[in-house]
This record gives structure tokens, sequence and C-alpha cells, in this order.
């Protein structure tokens, strides 16, 4: 079985040239590996729409399409920053985008993916916000909006996003462990990996049922990017830069 890695809201943009360089360091060391990749959302700052083509954006969809050449299996999910992924992307990434939530089987687990916001339910401004974003009409309408005035857009909600997160208490933004609970055992799930709260960690869940269950969160790559490796039932929370020079990594956590 190919060894898996997975990351989530790199926020690549312009402001951090750095992220963008490593980004393709870890998708090259990916290749070299030959894993599968999975990108859980929030892959850039703001995406526009597939027609983007601001210098930034061209290198994060160069750098995917240069891994999907190479041999690697590219999985997308959407994000609240990347929701407008469409049909031109994937074709010229060599990307599939995946729906909200995916269980896959890894070596022997039934492992749940996901971006993470919908477990947030405790935000109902951000639902709420979600839901508006997500709608198809609203979406067609944005994307026959000018791109110079989509970037106006964008400019706004993300200075907009930024004052909201200040007037939020912080337990408000994580998931909700009730809803966790209910969508694992929903989806049959002995572990679940998502990003979007920005608060990398492995955390062991318990269940009325009590089969042990883990919940993988990943973190964002403002300062220090990570991501998550599986291999040979072996998962390892590390960061980018240990990921990229493995004379860093860091012991295995253990699995279920």
């Amino acid at each position: 079985m190919r060894p898996t890695l997975f990351l989530s809201d790199a926020h690549l943009s312009v402001e951090r040239p750095a992220q963008i360089a490593m980004f393709r360091d870890v998708l090259a060391r990916a290749a070299a590996l030959g894993a599968e990749v999975y990108i859980l959302g929030d892959l850039v700052e703001f995406w526009l729409g597939d027609d983007d083509d601001a210098p930034t954006m061209r290198a994060v969809v160069e750098a995917l399409a240069e891994y999907s050449a190479a041999g690697g299996v590219l999985k997308v999910s959407l994000g609240n920053r990347d929701f407008l992924f469409g049909e031109r992307f994937c074709e010229e990434t060599g990307a599939t985008l995946l729906p909200d939530y995916l269980t896959v089987q890894l070596h022997g687990q039934s492992v749940l993916l996901t971006h993470g916001d919908l477990l947030c339910t405790r935000d109902l401004k951000y639902q709420a916000f979600r839901g508006y974003v997500r709608d198809p009409q609203n979406q067609q309408k944005f994307l026959g909006a000018p791109l110079a005035q989509r970037r106006q857009i964008a400019a706004q909600m993300r200075e907009g996003t930024q004052a909201s997160m200040l007037e939020k208490n912080d337990d408000i933004m994580d998931v909700d462990e009730d809803e966790v609970q209910q969508v694992m055992l929903a989806q049959g799930a002995t572990i679940l990996i998502h990003g979007h709260t920005h608060r990398p960690a492995v955390h062991t869940l318990s269940f009325p049922d009590g089969q042990p269950r883990l919940r993988y969160v990943l973190g964002d790559w403002y300062h220090t990017g990570t991501v998550l490796w599986v291999e040979d039932g072996a998962y390892r929370l590390l960061s980018t830069t240990e990921f990229v020079h493995p004379e860093g990594v860091i012991s295995a956590e253990p699995s279920v």
C-alpha cells in the first residue's frame, strides 16, 4: 500500500513566498516516496476561480501539476478559502475533488477525512456564512464578476473574517465533540483527520461503545506547517521541515 501524506490550511499567498517554496519541497518529497497526497482544504489564502491568473496561484497549480505528472495521486477537499476549485483546476493539476466527508480504508482502519469546518457547529455565524457562499447561485454570481472585482471582494471578506475571529471565544471556533462523535459513528470511522482549527494535535476519544478512536488535527502553515505521514500503519504528525528533511522525524503516534 502506498504511504499517504495529509496536509491542510497551507493558506499559500503572495505574502508568504517561503511557504510556497516549502510546498514545492513537500510535494517533491512525497513524489520521491511514492506517496498519495490528500490536501484537506484551505490550500490557498483565497481562490477566486479557476481563471485566476495571479502568479502565486499559477505557481501553486504548476506545483500540483508537477507532482501529478511524476505519478502522484492527488486528492483535494474544499476548505473555507478555496471552495471555488472547479473542473479547470482539476484538469490542470490532476486533482480529484473530495466530498465534505470521505471515509477511506488505510491499513485496515476506517479513516474519516474532512476539512473540519462542518464540525465547528457552535460557530453559528460561520455556518451561516458557509451556507451563503456554498450556494450555487451565489457562486455563479461571484464567478461572473470581473477578476479585479472578485479580488476586491475577497480582500473585504478577509478583513471581515479577521475582525470576526477577534470577537469569538476560542471554544466556539473549535470542533464540537458531540458532532465529532455523531459523524464518526455515522461514518463507521475509528480515525478522524481534519484541519481548519489550526490546532495541531492528536486526541484520544472516548465513545460509549468503548472502542478506541483517534482524532488527528492538522496545523496551518502561517509559521511552521504540519503534515501527517502515514506509512505501514504508523501515523506521524510532523512539521514540514521534519518531513522534507527525514533526519528530523519524530516518533510515531500509536494507531488504533
